[in-house]
Protein backbone atom coordinates (compact mmCIF):
# COMPACT_ATOMS: atom_id res chain seq x y z
CA UNK A 1 0.00 0.00 0.00
CA UNK A 2 0.75 3.33 -0.82
CA UNK A 3 2.14 6.12 1.91
CA UNK A 4 -0.89 8.15 0.99
CA UNK A 5 -3.18 5.16 1.20
CA UNK A 6 -2.05 4.63 4.83
CA UNK A 7 -2.41 8.51 5.54
CA UNK A 8 -5.97 8.37 4.51
CA UNK A 9 -6.64 5.49 6.59
CA UNK A 10 -5.25 7.19 9.80
CA UNK A 11 -7.23 10.29 8.94
CA UNK A 12 -10.52 7.85 8.75
CA UNK A 13 -10.70 8.90 4.67
CA UNK A 14 -9.61 5.85 3.11
CA UNK A 15 -11.56 3.27 1.79
CA UNK A 16 -10.09 -0.81 2.95
CA UNK A 17 -11.12 -4.26 2.49
CA UNK A 18 -11.47 -6.50 5.94
CA UNK A 19 -8.51 -8.53 4.85
CA UNK A 20 -5.75 -5.42 4.25
CA UNK A 21 -7.40 -4.37 7.22
CA UNK A 22 -6.06 -8.09 9.09
CA UNK A 23 -2.99 -7.49 6.84
CA UNK A 24 -2.14 -3.93 8.32
CA UNK A 25 -3.12 -5.11 11.97
CA UNK A 26 -0.49 -7.63 11.96
CA UNK A 27 2.09 -5.82 10.26
CA UNK A 28 1.41 -3.61 12.87
CA UNK A 29 2.21 -6.08 15.93
CA UNK A 30 -1.85 -5.83 17.00
CA UNK A 31 -5.46 -6.93 16.01
CA UNK A 32 -8.49 -5.44 14.58
CA UNK A 33 -10.53 -5.08 17.70
CA UNK A 34 -7.86 -2.98 19.18
CA UNK A 35 -7.65 -0.56 16.07
CA UNK A 36 -11.36 0.06 15.86
CA UNK A 37 -11.44 0.30 19.62
CA UNK A 38 -12.48 3.63 20.59
CA UNK A 39 -9.11 5.62 21.09
CA UNK A 40 -10.26 7.00 24.84
CA UNK A 41 -10.03 3.06 25.45
CA UNK A 42 -6.88 2.59 24.26
CA UNK A 43 -5.12 5.29 27.00
CA UNK A 44 -7.04 4.65 29.98
CA UNK A 45 -5.12 2.14 31.15
CA UNK A 46 -2.63 3.11 33.70
CA UNK A 47 0.69 1.82 34.78
CA UNK A 48 0.74 -0.56 37.35
CA UNK A 49 3.03 0.07 40.53
CA UNK A 50 3.90 -2.62 43.10
CA UNK A 51 4.90 -1.86 46.30
CA UNK A 52 6.36 -3.53 49.40
CA UNK A 53 9.82 -3.57 51.46
CA UNK A 54 12.15 -6.31 50.41
CA UNK A 55 10.82 -9.64 50.05
CA UNK A 56 7.80 -8.78 48.96
CA UNK A 57 7.83 -10.43 46.18
CA UNK A 58 7.51 -7.07 43.49
CA UNK A 59 10.03 -8.88 41.13
CA UNK A 60 8.53 -12.21 40.67
CA UNK A 61 4.90 -11.08 40.59
CA UNK A 62 5.32 -7.81 38.54
CA UNK A 63 7.31 -10.53 35.97
CA UNK A 64 4.59 -12.76 35.99
CA UNK A 65 1.99 -10.10 36.09
CA UNK A 66 3.65 -7.79 33.06
CA UNK A 67 3.67 -11.32 31.08
CA UNK A 68 -0.14 -12.44 31.78
CA UNK A 69 -1.10 -8.41 30.64
CA UNK A 70 1.44 -8.08 28.05
CA UNK A 71 3.13 -5.35 29.48
CA UNK A 72 7.09 -4.24 30.16
CA UNK A 73 7.96 -5.02 33.13
CA UNK A 74 10.83 -2.30 34.86
CA UNK A 75 12.60 -2.34 37.96
CA UNK A 76 12.65 1.11 38.79
CA UNK A 77 15.96 0.85 41.16
CA UNK A 78 17.46 -0.62 38.18
CA UNK A 79 16.54 2.50 36.28
CA UNK A 80 18.22 4.61 39.12
CA UNK A 81 21.38 2.82 39.18
CA UNK A 82 21.47 3.42 35.06
CA UNK A 83 20.40 7.01 35.15
CA UNK A 84 23.19 7.58 37.44
CA UNK A 85 25.35 5.60 36.39
CA UNK A 86 25.94 3.61 40.07
CA UNK A 87 25.02 1.03 42.16
CA UNK A 88 22.35 1.63 44.32
CA UNK A 89 24.49 1.33 47.38
CA UNK A 90 27.26 3.48 45.85
CA UNK A 91 24.48 6.46 45.32
CA UNK A 92 23.73 6.37 48.67
CA UNK A 93 27.32 5.85 50.36
CA UNK A 94 28.68 8.74 48.01
CA UNK A 95 25.94 11.08 47.46
CA UNK A 96 23.39 10.40 49.58
CA UNK A 97 19.48 9.97 50.24
CA UNK A 98 18.59 13.84 49.09
CA UNK A 99 20.75 13.24 45.45
CA UNK A 100 18.76 9.49 45.32
CA UNK A 101 15.48 10.86 45.98
CA UNK A 102 15.70 13.44 43.16
CA UNK A 103 16.86 10.63 41.01
CA UNK A 104 13.88 8.47 41.87
CA UNK A 105 11.89 10.99 41.36
CA UNK A 106 13.09 11.90 37.75
CA UNK A 107 13.15 8.28 36.82
CA UNK A 108 9.34 7.95 38.14
CA UNK A 109 8.47 11.10 35.89
CA UNK A 110 9.79 9.94 33.06
CA UNK A 111 8.30 6.13 33.26
CA UNK A 112 4.98 7.39 34.47
CA UNK A 113 4.78 9.61 30.70
CA UNK A 114 5.62 7.00 28.74
CA UNK A 115 2.74 5.77 26.36
CA UNK A 116 2.27 2.64 26.99
CA UNK A 117 1.59 0.99 30.43
CA UNK A 118 4.20 -0.91 32.43
CA UNK A 119 4.22 -2.83 35.24
CA UNK A 120 6.66 -1.40 37.79
CA UNK A 121 8.36 -2.25 41.00
CA UNK A 122 9.35 0.07 43.01
CA UNK A 123 11.75 0.20 45.79
CA UNK A 124 10.79 -0.18 49.18
CA UNK A 125 10.99 2.82 50.63
CA UNK A 126 9.66 4.96 48.13
CA UNK A 127 6.33 5.39 50.24
CA UNK A 128 8.91 7.75 52.29
CA UNK A 129 8.96 10.60 50.17
CA UNK A 130 5.77 12.40 49.80
CA UNK A 131 6.57 13.78 46.50
CA UNK A 132 7.56 10.48 44.14
CA UNK A 133 4.69 8.88 46.44
CA UNK A 134 1.88 11.09 45.55
CA UNK A 135 3.34 11.04 41.73
CA UNK A 136 3.02 7.58 41.84
CA UNK A 137 -0.82 7.24 43.77
CA UNK A 138 -1.72 9.91 40.87
CA UNK A 139 -0.26 8.55 38.03
CA UNK A 140 -0.33 4.39 38.39
CA UNK A 141 -2.65 1.91 39.74
CA UNK A 142 -0.51 1.24 43.49
CA UNK A 143 -0.72 -2.61 44.70
CA UNK A 144 0.94 -3.14 47.92
CA UNK A 145 2.06 -6.82 48.24
CA UNK A 146 1.55 -7.45 51.85
CA UNK A 147 3.16 -10.21 53.82
CA UNK A 148 3.84 -10.79 57.18
CA UNK A 149 7.63 -10.29 58.45
CA UNK A 150 7.90 -14.06 58.82
CA UNK A 151 7.44 -14.33 54.82
CA UNK A 152 10.01 -11.57 54.01
CA UNK A 153 12.41 -12.93 55.90
CA UNK A 154 12.16 -15.90 54.22
CA UNK A 155 11.96 -15.17 50.70
CA UNK A 156 15.10 -12.96 51.09
CA UNK A 157 16.94 -16.23 53.03
CA UNK A 158 15.44 -18.29 50.18
CA UNK A 159 17.21 -16.50 47.46
CA UNK A 160 20.70 -16.92 49.00
CA UNK A 161 21.05 -13.72 50.92
CA UNK A 162 22.72 -15.45 54.17
CA UNK A 163 23.70 -11.44 54.77
CA UNK A 164 20.79 -10.15 57.17
CA UNK A 165 21.51 -12.46 60.18
CA UNK A 166 25.22 -12.91 59.35
CA UNK A 167 25.80 -9.52 60.07
CA UNK A 168 22.88 -8.16 62.19
CA UNK A 169 21.50 -10.36 64.78
CA UNK A 170 18.80 -7.53 65.55
CA UNK A 171 17.82 -7.71 61.55
CA UNK A 172 14.47 -9.80 62.11
CA UNK A 173 12.84 -7.06 64.89
CA UNK A 174 14.62 -4.44 63.08
CA UNK A 175 12.54 -5.65 59.33
CA UNK A 176 9.55 -6.09 61.83
CA UNK A 177 9.81 -2.56 63.16
CA UNK A 178 9.95 -1.20 59.64
CA UNK A 179 7.24 -3.12 58.85
CA UNK A 180 5.07 -1.30 61.59
CA UNK A 181 6.18 1.89 60.84
CA UNK A 182 5.47 1.32 56.66
CA UNK A 183 2.07 -0.09 56.94
CA UNK A 184 0.16 3.01 56.92
CA UNK A 185 1.89 4.42 54.34
CA UNK A 186 1.26 0.84 52.44
CA UNK A 187 -2.15 0.76 53.14
CA UNK A 188 -3.09 4.21 50.83
CA UNK A 189 -2.10 2.16 47.64
CA UNK A 190 -5.44 1.65 45.58
CA UNK A 191 -5.31 -2.14 46.47
CA UNK A 192 -3.75 -4.22 48.92
CA UNK A 193 -2.81 -7.58 47.81
CA UNK A 194 -2.04 -10.49 50.33
CA UNK A 195 0.99 -12.77 49.59
CA UNK A 196 1.92 -14.91 52.57
CA UNK A 197 1.08 -18.89 51.86
CA UNK A 198 0.22 -18.07 48.17
CA UNK A 199 1.88 -18.64 44.95
CA UNK A 200 3.02 -16.13 42.09
CA UNK A 201 0.32 -17.55 39.86
CA UNK A 202 -2.59 -16.80 42.67
CA UNK A 203 -1.24 -13.41 43.19
CA UNK A 204 -0.98 -12.34 39.69
CA UNK A 205 -4.37 -13.50 38.59
CA UNK A 206 -5.67 -11.36 41.38
CA UNK A 207 -4.33 -8.67 40.46
CA UNK A 208 -5.03 -9.62 37.13
CA UNK A 209 -8.87 -9.10 37.93
CA UNK A 210 -8.49 -5.88 39.75
CA UNK A 211 -7.12 -4.05 36.62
Amino acid sequence: MSERFLAQLETGDGNISLRRFAEVAHALGTTPHALLAPSEARTTAKPIALLGVRGAGKSAVGAALARKLDMPFIEVDQEIETAAGLPLGDVFSLHGETYYRRVEREVLTRLLGEPAPAVLATGGSIVNDPTSYALLRARARTIWLRATPEDHWNRVVAQGDQRPMAENPHAFEELRALLAARSKLYARADQTIETSGRTVRQIVNDIAGLV
